[in-house]
């Protein structure tokens, strides 16, 4: 595993459950919102945690964690994730994945070994490899979303917003996209200075409720995180 970042201690990441947060290096978008740029662009890249010291934190705090969410970047390029998810499982942790979903055949695998999958869905298809910066298979993103909804796996989808970004009309594309999923969220983006260079914006709370009101016919809960 190329890990990137660790957090110790978390109340946010998992639903319910107190976790920590490993990070893991490499991503095949290109978001122009993208958060974490440093896991990103190779020339960002941290130093990488050796996963033998994620191993040894995470035996000491059993008992006092709940979980270990793996995030990134895009965990899914990692070849050994699976292998990494059962050691964590093996020492009695849930796990929760995040995922942009444009690796089906390892969202499927994993779906039979996490606790929790989130997937960001990035825009209705059409708009798809524009926002994700990236030419891709648009058929992965529809596998994924079908066999998450399927998986009998607690989930979620998420879509970040943007002003100028996505607009109504993409929403109920979007709100297509994943019907009958149980749980979405909407979530507006954070600033950083990539973003901020770029002019990206945060949308408006009438906008985002807007947003929600148009998705919530959809699925079973549209929220807004």
């Amino acid at each position: 595993m190329l890990i990137g970042g660790f957090q110790k201690c978390s109340l946010i990441e998992y639903p319910g459950e107190v976790s920590a947060v490993l990070f893991t290096t490499g991503c095949n978008f290109r978001c122009t919102y993208c958060y974490n740029p440093e896991l990103v662009f190779p020339k960002l890249h941290p130093p990488p945690i050796p996963e033998k010291e994620i191993i040894s934190f995470m035996k000491k705090r059993r008992g006092i964690l709940d979980a270990l969410v793996i995030t990134g970047g895009e965990p899914t390029l990692q070849e050994d994730l699976l292998i990494f998810i059962e050691q964590v499982r093996d020492m009695g942790f849930k796990v929760k994945l995040d995922t942009n979903g444009s690796f089906p055949e390892v969202v499927e695998n994993a779906a039979g070994l996490v606790d929790y999958i989130a997937m960001d869905v990035k825009g209705p298809l059409d708009k798809y490899a524009r926002i994700a910066g990236a030419q891709l298979d648009i058929r992965k993103i529809t596998g994924s979303i079908e066999i998450i909804k399927t998986s009998g796996v607690d989930y979620e989808f998420r879509t970040t917003v943007a002003s100028g970004l996505l607009t109504p009309e993409d929403m109920e594309k979007i709100g297509g996209l994943i019907s009958g999923a149980k749980l979405h969220y909407l979530q507006n983006f954070l600033a950083s200075e990539k973003t901020a260079a770029a002019g990206i914006e945060k949308c408006s709370a009438e906008q985002i409720e807007r947003f929600r009101g148009i998705l919530q016919k959809h699925v079973g809960e549209c929220r807004v995180r």
